[in-house]
């Protein structure tokens, strides 16, 4: 009687779970600041994260790097429900995807990957990993960025990716990560709207076959949500009244409002972390959905540092050469859909 009276409790507990997972869904984004593994690759620059480089960066390093960003998916899920998408940037290549779905944090996840290899000169690319549970993956593409009269010039792609949820909504998920600050905002700022043109050509071919199609688009900008790349080029914006169906909304517009920021540069913090989502998404209340407040950023004391000023700022892996082992340079953010009963 024991043995079945357990059986039937393990067997409601998976029940409870699978159907907690099917009425709310987790969605996060995460540049973790150079994840890169020891080994040296012949066709990217990756000097700076090899054992002999300045930097000294080893597999105990990478190890602790794994477990570190492990810890901040885990508790984004409150220790329980692992988020059911994970876009993520600055990742060298699909071995160290592999390294972190299998840590023992994330491994009940069963974390199916999506990566392509970008022509970035520094081996940096965008990815995906996504609940076998949460998602049936249908297809993916990666979407090159093209500057006009110049042909040396290569960054992270697009990764475009679409799949079905498990109330057979299709959805469509863009990861971003477009052209830093580096050499200045104004120089650079060209680069950001050829992808910002780029990404939203891909978004109209969508709607023009899916009026209502659902979208998420994620990633880390180096752009604010009010900067022409993204309020004007991609039309995201915190419009709650759009005109019509093909204007996005930036979810963490919100938070920059309030002066929130996922990364700091001269002790000023800027959100160049977005989420963005189509409208489908706020007015569909029988799908999967959200509202105009639903973006979050993940700002928990231990990913964070105070320095002797009391200015805070995330808590980074390296500052230069300097190793300090913390987590990212920039903070995550995340989104949770619901789907009424």
């Amino acid at each position: 009687m024991k043995k079945q009276f357990f059986l039937f409790f393990v067997l409601f507990l998976g029940f409870f779970q699978f159907s907690k997972s099917q009425n709310q869904m987790i969605f996060m984004f995460y540049n973790v600041e150079n994840l890169y593994d020891i080994k040296d690759d012949p066709q990217t620059d990756d000097n700076e994260f090899l054992p002999e480089s300045p930097k000294k960066w080893d597999s105990e390093k990478y190890e602790k790097k794994l477990q570190n960003i492990a810890k901040v998916i885990l508790e984004i899920g409150n220790n329980e429900n692992l988020p059911d998408f994970i876009g993520l940037c600055e990742i060298e290549n699909r071995e160290v995807l592999t390294d972190l779905a299998a840590q023992k944090e994330l491994k009940k996840a069963n974390y199916q990957i999506v990566h392509q290899n970008s022509p970035d000169k520094r081996g940096v690319d965008v990815a995906l990993l996504y609940k076998k549970e949460s998602f049936a993956y249908l297809e993916h593409q990666a979407i090159r960025i093209n500057i006009p009269n110049d042909t040396s010039f290569k960054t992270r792609d697009i990764l475009r990716v679409k799949g079905t949820l498990p109330n057979k909504e299709i959805l469509h998920i863009f990861v971003n990560h477009w052209s830093s600050r580096r050499e200045g905002e104004s120089v650079t700022e060209a680069k950001r709207l050829a992808a910002a043109k780029i990404l939203r050509q891909n978004i109209d071919s969508i709607f023009k076959f899916e009026p209502k199609a659902k979208i998420i688009i994620c990633g880390d900008f180096n752009d604010n949500p009010d900067n022409e790349s993204i309020f004007k080029t991609l039309r995201a914006t915190n419009n709650t009244s759009p005109k019509d169906d093909s204007e996005l909304f930036n979810l963490m517009f919100e938070k920059f409002k309030q002066k929130q920021g996922t990364l700091t540069h001269k002790n000023n913090w800027d959100l160049f972390d977005n989420l963005i989502v189509s409208q489908t998404f706020l007015t569909d209340k029988k799908g999967f959905h959200t509202n105009f407040e639903g973006g979050n950023i993940f700002r928990e004391k231990f990913l964070l540092f105070e320095n002797k000023k009391g200015e805070v700022s995330p808590s980074r892996t390296y500052g230069g050469n300097k190793y300090f082992g913390g987590f990212s340079d920039h903070l995550p953010v995340f989104v949770i859909f619901k789907l009424e009963k």
